[in-house]
């Protein structure tokens, strides 16, 4: 039988030289574990730990440069345009991370300063989102987004249980349930799940952008609703969802029913774009159906991975039994987190960029950000090949008159294009299908993949799944020159999948190989989770 399945760790042991009896160590008296080698020290032709802990370890900078070699083989961060995360701050910034990395959050008496800035930081967010008071605003620090939008699903929850019970209703018959698009990311899913409620997920369509129907929403919103996730800047194409809109409507519903369903805004990239780039837009507690709003500091906050937020509109929105009392050493302190212990490092980072970059700073960041994924998406549109899903480069209808009738028209204001995120949502054009339909885009992201770039290719959300998109996240770190490099290996990979006559088998091989691992200890077998619903469940 020619096939045959290759074992690589199996491989490696059955081909290691054997070890000789004699010990030449003993003439000259040294342990052969303390021997000098140029490089890599002992573990230079031993097996690295994988699976048990080594018996004899080894000095610092061995394990640092062992560790080093292998994590190289990983992808470059600033070629990383799938991520939405930040990988990059001034060295100042790391310096200052490096001063604090050993510290936690929690250890509020220990470190009453930290706490401080923790405290300024929910401060300055509730006074960017137009909170009515910030002295009343309340939240707090997250393990990224994630953790901020279990916590404001958790705080709804409990809302509309404390409403049903003096009412006299049940809590539990036919329960609670949340609304979102389908275009959800998974972490809005998982609160669902995790804590008991229904998940109403809202078909999406061409016609609504890939994103949440207000309108079609208002069709799965009853007296059990606990609230309804919108999320500002889909981490599908970029797009904002329509938080106004939906407030309009969920008011009308108010007047005619008398149920109060709030709204979660998922701001987990937009909260810290919107304020800047588009803010004449009406999305934040300046609606008074907004009662809580989470965000990403390491997205567009600009802060390394590892900090989120989420802050309520006022305490009245933070039901009590959320709220945890700790007494240490004579002092109260309070946490209304999912986690107990969180480095304090992070948040000290994005207090470091509210003051080093001020709003003008950040407006600046959001601009140039939207100029370069602009300059990206008209170059695609132009190229004949690729159709742009994502809006933030076409202009408002206004804008469009105003741009006839003046000469002072303003390209680089990007309140004159369509809100959204620096995202460029692309995929094939209908014509270029056409013309060669055995062309797979899929293989667009591994050959880019092949140039170092991390493009994803991935399918939309249920009903649209047939529909693949290609994205590029534009981030700070994604200057001009970096995507007039990424557009030139773009068009020399299509031109090179043109004129190849069938690349089909060797690019299915590299796809297929590109998706194995080495091994699966430790990792889950197939099926042993449930089934897949469709919201967005790759990284962000």
């Amino acid at each position: 039988m020619l096939s045959k399945h290759v074992n690589a760790n199996k491989l490696i042991r059955e081909s290691k030289d054997k070890k000789s009896n004699h010990h030449h160590h003993n003439l000259t008296g040294r342990d052969s574990d303390s021997t000098s080698h140029p490089y890599g020290a002992r573990y230079g032709i031993t097996s690295v730990p994988k699976f048990h802990i080594p018996s004899k370890g080894v000095n610092g900078e061995t394990a640092y440069q062992l560790i080093h070699d292998e994590l190289s083989l990983d992808g470059s961060p600033s070629l990383n345009l799938a991520s939405f995360v930040q990988t990059w701050m001034p060295e100042a910034a790391n310096k200052l991370m490096m001063e604090n990395v050993s510290k936690n959050l929690i250890d509020q008496d220990e470190y009453p300063m930290t706490q401080e800035i923790h405290t300024r930081c929910v401060s300055i967010l509730a006074d960017l989102w137009h909170a009515p008071s910030t002295h009343q605003a309340i939240g707090t620090a997250t393990t990224g987004s994630s953790e901020a939008i279990q916590l404001g699903g958790l705080a709804m929850k409990r809302l509309w249980q404390e409403r049903r019970k003096a009412e006299g209703k049940s809590i539990h018959e036919p329960g609670p349930n949340i609304v979102m698009g389908a275009n959800a990311q998974v972490a809005l899913e998982k609160f669902a799940r995790y804590f008991e409620v229904e998940c109403r997920l809202v078909p999406v369509s061409v016609e609504s952008k890939y994103r949440l129907d207000p309108k079609k929403a208002m069709e799965y919103v009853d007296e059990n609703t606990i609230g309804v996730y919108v999320i500002l800047g889909s981490t599908y194409t970029g797009h904002y969802e329509p938080v106004k809109e939906m407030s309009d409507l969920l008011d009308e519903y108010e007047q005619k029913t008398g149920i109060n369903v709030p709204i979660h805004v998922d701001g987990a990239s937009g909260a810290f774009v919107a304020p800047f780039a588009h803010p004449k837009l009406h999305w934040d507690f300046k609606l008074p159906r907004v009662v809580s709003i989470n965000t990403s500091g390491h997205k567009f906050g600009l802060a390394y991975v590892g900090v989120g937020w989420v802050v309520w509109r006022s305490k009245q929105y933070l039901p009590k039994d959320l709220i945890f009392e700790l007494h240490y050493l004579g002092s109260v302190e309070y946490s209304f987190s999912l986690n107990f212990s969180r480095p304090a490092a992070p948040i000290i980072a994005q207090y470091f960029n509210f003051v080093h970059l001020g709003f003008e700073g950040y407006r600046a960041v959001a601009k140039d950000n939207l100029k370069n994924a602009r300059l990206l998406s008209r170059a695609l549109e132009k190229s004949g090949w690729y159709t742009v899903l994502s809006d933030i480069h076409r202009l408002k209808a206004e804008d469009i008159l105003q741009k006839n009738t003046h000469n002072n028209f303003d390209e680089e204001n990007p309140e004159n294009y369509e809100e959204g995120l620096p995202v460029v949502a692309f995929r094939f054009s209908d014509s270029f299908q056409e013309s060669y339909p055995e062309i797979q885009q899929k293989w667009v992201q591994i050959l880019l993949r092949a140039k170092g770039w991390i493009v994803p290719n991935y399918e939309l959300a249920p009903d649209l799944e047939q529909v693949q998109i290609l994205r590029v996240v534009v981030k700070e770190n994604m200057t001009e020159a970096l995507v007039d490099r990424l557009l030139e290996d773009l068009v020399e990979v299509t031109e090179d999948l043109i004129k190849q006559e069938s690349p089909t088998n060797a690019l299915n091989l590299l796809g297929n190989h590109s998706r194995k691992t080495r091994d699966n200890a430790g990792k889950m077998d197939e099926d042993s989770g449930s089934a897949y619903s469709g919201t967005y469940s790759k990284p962000c």
